[in-house]
């Protein structure tokens, strides 16, 4: 496989922005996660509304995240490199009276003086050149004990054959070409980063599929493929 490069990415996901809001489109997985993701935020800061919170989403796409967050009472900023993505998260935004800060800003060449309580990277880090050293410039916009969650995929001969093989080239489930086996990463891989950088690991859970109801749920104990990871830092 050819390595994907940044400007390739950027093609990549440009070429889809008018699929966000589809809900049977090319991002049809994400509308069908979106509940999960949202329980999953609110379990791990132990709240039912994010009143006040200050909520950073990192590579927010066209807002899928961000918007449920900003009707539980969050104050939102949502950050994309790819310029078609942000304006399609500002229609939409604007189209439900949502107030939502978006800005188009690449994550490796974040220029952002404000501390967030949390910060959200979902679906983000495998997509990055530099992961590891994403994190750490990342960390100045983290309040002290602020939350920093993550979701990502397994790197494994499993997720190769599922992620790659099957939904992306078979099943089509997700947009082809959107994953390098080679930059996916494995949990115990972002654990020691994590700890490494002063943070205490809160939780890591899987997101599996059934696909006997065709629903998505999470998993204490398999993280072979999709997962979740909660931390504070210290």
């Amino acid at each position: 496989m050819v390595k994907k490069t940044k400007s390739l990415e950027y093609e990549h996901f440009n070429n889809l922005a008018d699929e966000w809001w589809s809900e049977n489109g090319k991002y049809k997985i994400l509308h069908e996660i979106k509940s999960v993701r949202i329980k999953y935020i609110l379990d791990q800061l132990k709240v039912k509304k994010i009143n006040n919170f200050n909520v950073l989403d990192l590579g927010c796409g066209g807002g899928l995240v961000c918007e449920p967050l900003a009707r539980l009472g969050g104050n939102i900023t949502g950050i994309d490199f790819v310029e078609n993505n942000i304006k399609a998260a500002k229609i939409h935004a604007l189209q439900n009276d949502l107030k939502i800060n978006y800005l188009n800003q690449s994550i490796e060449k974040l220029n952002l003086k404000k501390k967030y309580d949390l910060i959200l990277m979902f679906e983000v880090l495998e997509h990055l050149e530099n992961w590891e050293k994403a994190i750490k410039d990342i960390k100045k916009n983290l309040k002290r004990n602020g939350i920093i969650i993550f979701s990502t995929i397994n790197r494994n001969v499993l997720s190769k054959i599922l992620v790659i093989k099957l939904a992306e080239n078979i099943l089509k489930w997700i947009p082809r070409n959107t994953h390098d086996f080679n930059k996916l990463i494995k949990p115990e891989e972002l654990n020691t980063l994590l700890i490494k950088e002063n943070f205490s690991i809160l939780d890591f859970s899987g997101l599996i599929f059934n696909p006997i109801d065709r629903k998505w749920k999470l998993s204490q104990h398999n993280k072979l493929i999709n997962y979740f990871c909660t931390a504070k830092l210290n």
